[in-house]
């Protein structure tokens, strides 16, 4: 078959990307091998599931299944060579796994799907990829394809949470088993479509424990973040620009980069790292330089120096900088270096790009000025008693969550215009790369509070909610849709997916979608979200802007 891909925002004409080339730019190939990738994934979580009943499981596979999870999320990873390593390790720890089950006699004697039996070799991998019930149009029922593509590309947005945690030394084998259970769970056909929506809500309220975790782990790691001015402007020495959302790649690199006459700057969702009290005393650490993740042909271009990509948002390089642009984790691209995960233990070795660094010319100013940022829980909390006076005295009317992910389209130009309309008495509560659709903008301050409060980056979105969970208990208020905060949010891949599903998990409900509405979602399913949660899509700025304010 030819690929089929509905995972982003990007989906073509909402439907879904087909052909030779999803709009992201990933080939047929390696799309075909993501999906045969979560196919194994599926067969390792079957047996790993009868594993951890026996107490024969191992830690690693955790890893190994969100890793390989986290690579297949929309502008990770599209090296089909490293997709096919996956897929070997994959069916090497399944088989072994299988194998101990067998030798302590745990085994389960019964039917096994495909994804639990094939053992294929790597030059089968390009065909066995191509075959129907490997890919998302295994589901003829398109209400039952859209509530288990709910769950599993929920899944891929927690494994990148959870990895992310998981590299500080922070996880939960409950989450691992949730992960596992709902895997094998979506290839179940028994399961009605009201256990179906049930597991979609359950995988919300999982994405709460793991953001919560991740939280947990940057904050003991790095310190809780701080209100702080970022420099957007660039300094006189060769850089570094790290993108992404790995907290502990970007503190080994900064480490590994003292007194090496090199700069470290942040790009897109690496932004938040300059909130963190740990990083300041890096006087290397030079601020961030550009703005959302889809700009990177051009601001790559001015950077002049090598860019590390420590996670998903790249986008096809231009030959002019390609021979600069360094992957690590579970991202990957063809002809990218690839600096190889740190052993137990152990650290990443940054000396390859630090060295091409030194090498290069300063980055050219594409900008300059000041941005603010650090309004995490821990933080607004700490100004809790000015924003709670500024609600009650009326100098604020209205909080407005425009979290998530910015992207391309120019429809996307949307949420900058109603930003701009919103009234002054007003404030913006924001985290994901969204934020740079209006952290530029200078819409100024109410009474010291700025308008526009980031907390950091896409899995922030948990500061977010517990604010909300927070003004709730300080209000007094039963139900938290009661709060003066409404919800435009903006979308773009799956882990924006797993933010959504812990909103509504939370409670949330009247949360504004957009640019558009997920391709995924059937008619039939899209009724149940409308009805049951209130969701809708966006319009334009005038009459949302009247249904938000009356």
């Amino acid at each position: 078959m030819s690929m089929f891909c509905h995972q982003c925002q990007e989906a073509a004409r909402n439907v879904g990307c087909s052909g030779k080339a999803g709009v992201c730019g990933k080939t047929e190939d390696v799309s075909n091998l993501q999906d045969l990738l979560v196919h194994v994934l599926k067969g390792v979580a079957e047996f790993n599931l009868q594993a951890r009943k026996a107490g024969l499981n191992e830690h690693s596979t955790d890893r190994e299944v969100m890793d390989g999870l986290f690579s297949t999320i929309t502008n990770a990873n599209f090296d089909g060579e490293a997709i096919k390593d996956r897929i070997e390790n994959a069916l090497e720890t399944r088989e072994k796994i299988k194998a101990k089950l067998k030798e302590h006699g745990k085994l389960e004697e019964r039917d096994y799907k495909n994804y639990a039996t094939w053992t294929g070799k790597r030059e089968n991998f390009q065909a066995k990829s191509e075959e129907k019930q490997v890919g998302i149009l295994r589901d003829d029922n398109e209400d039952v394809r859209s509530l288990r593509s709910l769950v599993q590309f929920g899944l891929k947005g927690m494994s990148a949470y959870g990895e992310h945690a998981l590299n500080l030394g922070k996880h939960k084998p409950e989450i691992s088993q949730f992960i596992e259970e709902a895997l094998v769970a979506t290839e179940d056909e028994s399961l009605s479509a009201d256990e179906l929506t049930a597991l979609v809500l359950k995988t919300g309220e999982m994405g709460v424990n793991v953001m919560a975790l991740l939280d947990e782990a940057n904050t003991s790691a790095y310190g809780n973040p701080e209100i702080t001015e970022v420099d957007i402007g660039v300094k006189n020495n060769p850089g570094i620009l790290v993108s992404g959302h790995d907290l502990k790649d970007f503190h080994e690199l900064l480490e590994q980069s003292k007194d090496q006459g090199v700069d470290i700057y942040t790009h897109s969702e690496m932004l938040p790292a300059n909130y963190y009290p740990a990083f300041k005393k890096y006087d290397h650490f030079a601020g961030n330089y550009g703005g959302s993740w889809w700009r990177q042909k051009e601001e790559f271009e001015t950077f002049n120096g090598p860019v590390l990509f420590t996670t998903n948002c790249i986008v096809p390089p231009k030959v002019s900088y390609k021979e600069r642009v360094y992957t690590t984790g579970s991202a990957g691209y063809p002809g990218f270096p690839h600096i190889p995960d740190r052993k137990e233990g152990g650290k990443k070795d940054f000396s390859q790009i630090i060295e091409h660094a030194k090498k290069t010319d300063a980055p050219k100013a594409i900008e300059e000025g000041k941005i603010v940022g650090g309004f995490a829980h821990h933080q607004v909390m700490q100004l809790a008693d000015k924003v709670v006076d500024a609600v009650k005295s009326g100098a604020v009317k209205q909080f407005f969550v425009m979290a998530g992910c910015d992207g391309r389209m120019k429809s996307r130009e949307y949420y900058t215009d109603f930003a701009k309309a919103l009234p002054e008495d007003t404030i913006i509560l924001t985290a994901g790369c969204a934020k740079y659709r209006y952290n530029k903008l200078g819409l100024g301050d109410i009474g010291g509070i700025p308008r526009v409060l980031d907390a950091g980056q896409c899995n922030d979105s948990y500061s977010l909610a517990v604010i909300a969970m927070k003004l709730q208990e300080v209000f007094e208020l039963e139900d938290i849709n009661e709060l003066p905060i409404s919800y435009n949010i903006a979308w773009y891949e799956q882990k924006a997916v797993i933010v959504l599903l812990a909103l509504l998990s939370l409670g949330v409900k009247n949360i504004k979608l957009g640019p558009t509405l997920p391709a995924f979602l059937s008619e039939n399913v899209a009724n149940v979200l409308v009805d049951k949660f209130g969701i809708n899509g966006i319009q334009d700025v005038d009459a949302d802007m009247e249904q938000f304010l009356g």
